[in-house]
């Protein structure tokens, strides 16, 4: 009887069918990274961020600028001869002009700088987020293996009870056994249908998780590439202040605060610049064209020849007096440097946390590993010395049932600590710096 339980077991795993569209986690890791909307949003910000970085920079540049205009005059008005007429009047004028900084109390400087630093934060907080996609989809991911592998327990647990209630009923119709024990073990397979059905459901729903992660438009045909955890490797944990010290270096979540921290000390500067005087430079070229319906005028081109005029010049501000806002906007730029400082803080302080639980899960998962697999070996022996003797008449249904509930459920638990023990350790390699893989 073992022997035909042993291979049905072996035929019906994995559950998950292995086709050509099986994901494999990478795969899928890839795949949200490319399609997911928070990654898209923080990729957009860093668009806008370089873009800023631009505009700072290109104010360096002077500027240009071309004007026109035509007036028009009509009625009564003083004349050369300072008497009143009624006259007609127009006047073109056109004019360029150019203008450039030249001194700012290093204000665009210090805002060329502080663009760069928050163009790196953003690119820092994209990476951030491709970071939590990751560990989101490889969440999603190893729930939906522990979902199949409950579901294989469940097929193996109908599959036992069928093949118990087609033995009884051959032993009640050659009088071996009672009525009493086929409804017991029908009731029993009624049970692990129930069981059967809701494992189903489970698996159902964390395929639809992983696949909204995804952002696929339906888990219709979705399946996932099962990786091998059968001879998972128990090994020594790493002391979890070795790998936040190097988590500090590489993770994307420190690397933007210490950059807003840096941004922030640069909006001090770019606020103190208005303590400074400011010097530009400027000039411009111009001409007009006059008439006047009581004297004859001179043609258009030849008095814009005449009256063309050329201007250069320097323009000094000095401030002295500005209602105490330039010391408050310095003021301002420091509270929001100390709370940027306690922001990075406050960052280093989440991931050691996060770096800590991450540990503490991993060791309760491995000691529950272990114990796990020592349980299952001790409940298949008991299973297999109860099936013989309620095959040989010495162990009632209620008995064989117990201890087929005993074995299944150590396998159950052997499958939850292995997977769970696989993503923490796989995870505080991802702290490190390593990629994400099963």
């Amino acid at each position: 009887m073992m022997k035909k339980i042993t291979v049905l077991a072996l035929s019906l795993l994995p559950v998950l069918t292995f086709g050509q569209n099986t994901w494999t986690l990478k795969e899928c890791i890839d795949y949200a990274i490319e399609n997911n909307i928070t990654v898209k949003q923080s990729a957009l910000q860093v668009q806008q961020r370089d873009i800023a970085l631009s505009t700072a920079k290109n104010s360096m540049l002077p500027g240009l600028s071309a004007s026109g205009s035509q007036n028009f005059s009509f009625g009564r008005g003083l004349t050369s001869d300072n008497t009143y007429a009624n006259t007609n009047t127009t006047n073109t004028s056109l004019s360029l002009g150019a203008s450039m900084p030249l001194f700012e109390g290093l204000r665009i400087k210090n805002n060329i700088t502080l663009s760069e630093l928050n163009l790196q934060a953003a690119t820092e907080d994209l990476a951030k987020a491709k970071d939590d996609i990751r560990t989101a989809v490889a969440a999603a991911f190893v729930q939906v293996l522990y979902n199949n592998e409950i579901l294989g327990v469940a097929h193996r647990q109908v599959e036992i009870d069928s093949l118990q209630v087609d033995r009884l009923e051959a032993m009640a119709r050659s009088g071996k056994a009672s009525q009493a024990e086929v409804s017991a073990q029908k009731s029993s397979l009624a049970q692990s249908r129930l069981t059967e059905v809701q494992a189903e459901g489970n698996l159902r729903v964390s395929i639809l998780d992983l696949t909204q992660l995804l952002e696929l438009p339906s888990p219709d045909g979705f399946n996932i590439s099962l990786p091998d955890a059968s001879q998972l490797e128990i090994h020594l944990l790493q002391d979890p202040q070795f790998i936040y010290e190097t988590a500090l270096g590489i993770k994307p979540q420190i690397k933007s605060e210490q950059l807003r921290v840096d941004a922030a000390d640069a909006s001090i500067r770019v606020a103190k610049a208005s303590y400074y005087p400011s010097l530009s430079l400027s000039g411009g070229l111009g001409s007009n064209y006059y008439t006047n319906n009581l004297t004859p005028s001179k043609a258009f081109f030849e008095q814009l020849g005449n009256n063309f005029s050329q201007y250069v010049g320097l323009s000094l501000n000095i401030p002295i007096f500005q209602k105490f806002a330039v010391r408050n906007n310095v003021r301002s730029a420091q509270v929001s440097l100390a709370q940027q400082q306690l922001q990075l803080e406050n960052a280093k302080k989440v991931l050691y946390k996060e770096i800590q639980q991450a540990h503490t899960n991993a060791l309760t998962s491995q000691s529950k590993y272990e114990r796990s697999k020592a349980a299952a070996v001790a409940a298949k022996e008991a299973f297999e010395l109860m099936e013989a003797k309620y095959e040989n008449g010495k162990a009632n249904i209620t008995e064989f049932n117990a201890s087929k509930a005993q074995y299944l459920e150590a396998e159950s638990n052997l499958t939850q600590a292995r997977y769970e023990y696989l993503y923490q350790t796989k995870l505080l390699d991802f702290y490190q710096g390593k990629e994400l893989t099963l």
